[in-house]
C-alpha cells in the first residue's frame, strides 16, 4: 500500500514538473519572440537600450535641399535589433518580430573646423517600425509604424499607436528596396544582406 502511494506521489510530482517546465518553455518562447518590444492593448510601450543595437545609418533630407519643405528635414539615427540583424545577415530577410528604432535628430550646425556640412544638433523625436503577423496581421507585409513624439518635439511618450497604414505603408510599398525597408539608404543594411560573419565588418577588403 505504501509503495503504490509513493509510486503515486512520484508520477504526480512527474507530472506536475513536466506541466511546469512546458508552461516556462512557452512562457520564454513567448519572451524571446517579443524580447525587444511589448505591446499591450494595441499599444507599444516605449523600448529600452536601442542605442546598443545593431547601428545601420543616418539619412538626412534637409529644408535647404527641399525648397524649404522637406517632409523629413531631421537626422534620423536607425537601429535594428540584435537578433534580427543576425537574421537579415544570415538569410537577408526580416524576421517576424523585427524592430527598427529611428531617432529624430535636428540639423544643429552647418560650420564645423571640417568645413561646411549638416551635423547633428538635438533630439526632437522617436519612432519605430515593427514586422509582425501577431500584432500587424491585416497590414502590408504585416509592418506597422509608431512615433513616440510629442506635438513639439519636446519630450516622447510612454506608449504609441500605430499609424494608419495608408500614412506610412504605401510609400514603403512603392520606394523601399527590400520588405517595405528602405535599405538603399542604410550601407550597413545593403552590405550585409545575407554575408554571415563577414556582415560584421573587416573581413574583405572590397568596399563594393
Amino acid at each position: 500500500m505504501e509503495l503504490k502511494k509513493a509510486m503515486s506521489v512520484s508520477i504526480h510530482s512527474n507530472v506536475l514538473f513536466s506541466l511546469a517546465f512546458l508552461s516556462a518553455g512557452l512562457l520564454s518562447m513567448n519572451a524571446m519572440a517579443e524580447e525587444y518590444f511589448t505591446i499591450k492593448d494595441g499599444e507599444l510601450l516605449r523600448p529600452t537600450g536601442y542605442r546598443e543595437w545593431v547601428y545601420v545609418g543616418t539619412p538626412v533630407t534637409p529644408n535647404d535641399m527641399n525648397n524649404g519643405k522637406a517632409a523629413f528635414p531631421e537626422h534620423h539615427n536607425v537601429y535594428i535589433d540584435p537578433k534580427s540583424w543576425a537574421h537579415w545577415k544570415e538569410t537577408g530577410e526580416f524576421r517576424d518580430g523585427t524592430i527598427i528604432m529611428k531617432e529624430l535628430v535636428s540639423v544643429g550646425s552647418k560650420v564645423a573646423v571640417s568645413g561646411n556640412g549638416y551635423f547633428q544638433g538635438e533630439y526632437i523625436g522617436l519612432e519605430a517600425t515593427i514586422k509582425s503577423k501577431k500584432h500587424n496581421p491585416n497590414e502590408p507585409g504585416n509592418w506597422a509604424y509608431y512615433s513616440f513624439s510629442t506635438p513639439d518635439h519636446s519630450s516622447i511618450t510612454k506608449v504609441a499607436k500605430p499609424f494608419p497604414a495608408a500614412s506610412c505603408n504605401a510609400c514603403h510599398q512603392s520606394a523601399a528596396a527590400d520588405d517595405f525597408v528602405f535599405t538603399q539608404y542604410y550601407p550597413v543594411l545593403r552590405a550585409g544582406k545575407g554575408k554571415g560573419e563577414a556582415a560584421s565588418g573587416g573581413f574583405t577588403s572590397t568596399l563594393k
